[in-house]
């Protein structure tokens, strides 16, 4: 039978389950008997800040390996998913850690999300040297210094910016504003922002962070740039369209962190259009992997397609893509080993390409949310 999930409850759901080891559901063993053993854990943060991503993250990876089980697995045995859901603090990621580290069939762990528990958790695999492999973390500051155990396969903020800004020059567009969601925003983007600005010849009107972003957005006058490049998150860019005037026609440029599925939900909150970047295909791509995962979707949770979820999906397809190449037993040694090869890798006309990198691939494309609510790509 087929396996279908509503999105709410299964989040809805996470709450009693948090940190129990392996918490979130689990996948159905497959039907000629075999025991699933091997294990692939993925950690999301489900704080207010970041569980807009990390749903979506969570979901598309969830689809994934259900259609890779149903498929034979890997190697003929069962892949279980695993899922810890922590609240983005050190304390809680110790915790999770601890329970992957101990668990000796866990051979990776894959699509981290969002943002500040990928942080967290390269640096504490870093100060513990824990020699397990860390596939497609949600890693959005190409300035972090990663090692040899961690994989990122998404652009960063930074090349989603200098992408965004480059579309805008390219257009004609000579002057532009950069909102800072909150401070900690600030301090790691301004300077790239400057610089980006800078090279493109984009005079840039800087807005510092403030407590209140609706409050912010109603002291924005005639003389405001028109177009807004944001930094930030879904709850801060809801808050800071909540004041947003009707004083002259605006467009807001935002990042891969906002979901504009979830802002389209919202309806009349919005009253311009916003334009968000992604670090995957366009839903309306015939990439293979595009297909693959809206039919996926459509075949096993009843939720639309976004792209933070077609990104959680091109994770597990990641993952599994090297785990097919790991030479010898499944080992955590010998799965790294495979990852660190860190080779070409064509994941249904998604490329992951290295170079002489650590970090991977510049891919960036942008999705509208028009006036009226309908997400356009």
């Amino acid at each position: 039978m087929t396996l279908h999930t509503n999105r709410r409850r299964l989040l809805g759901a996470t709450g009693a389950l948090a940190l129990s080891p392996w918490s979130l559901a689990q996948e159905p063993s497959s039907s000629n008997g075999n025991t699933q053993v091997f294990t692939i854990a993925q950690v999301v943060d489900t704080s207010i800040a970041q569980q807009d991503v990390s749903k979506d993250l969570m979901i598309g990876s969830r689809a994934a390996w259900q259609e890779i089980n149903s498929n034979g697995g890997l190697r003929g045995l069962q892949i279980r998913h695993a899922t810890f859901e922590v609240d983005g603090s050190p304390q809680s990621l110790q915790e999770a850690l601890q329970a992957m580290s101990t668990d000796r069939q866990c051979i990776a762990i894959s699509a981290t999300s969002g943002e500040r528990a990928a942080v967290e958790l390269v640096t504490q695999m870093r100060k513990k040297n824990l020699g397990m492999a860390h596939v497609a973390p949600w890693l959005q500051n190409s300035t972090l210094e990663v090692d040899n155990r961690t994989f990122p396969i998404f652009a960063a903020r930074q090349q989603q910016i200098h992408h965004a800004l480059r579309l805008l020059t390219d257009q004609g567009v000579r002057e532009v504003g950069a909102i800072y969601a909150t401070a900690q925003d600030f301090r790691q983007y301004r300077d790239d922002i400057e610089q980006i600005s800078q090279n493109l010849k984009l005079k840039l009107k800087t807005f510092e962070p403030q407590d209140d972003l609706g409050q912010m957005s109603r002291r924005l006058t005639p003389d405001t740039p028109a177009i807004l490049l944001f930094v930030g998150g879904t709850p801060e860019i809801i808050s800071f369209l909540q004041g947003i005037q009707a004083q002259r026609q605006r467009y807001i440029v935002a990042l891969a962190d906002v979901n504009l599925q979830t802002l389209s939900q919202l309806g009349g909150t919005h009253r311009i259009p916003i334009v968000g970047t992604q670090v995957v295909p366009v839903m309306s791509s015939s990439l293979p992997i595009v297909r693959l995962y809206k039919s996926v979707l459509a075949k096993r949770f009843d939720e639309p397609p976004t792209a933070l979820g077609l990104a959680g999906f091109i994770a597990a397809r990641y993952t599994y893509n090297v785990l097919s190449t790991v030479d010898g037993s499944m080992t955590r040694a010998n799965v790294l080993a495979a990852f660190q090869k860190r080779s070409f890798m064509d994941i249904g006309g998604y490329h992951v390409s290295y170079g002489n990198s650590r970090q991977s691939n510049n891919f960036v494309a942008q999705s509208m949310l028009t006036a009226d609510g309908r997400v356009v790509s």
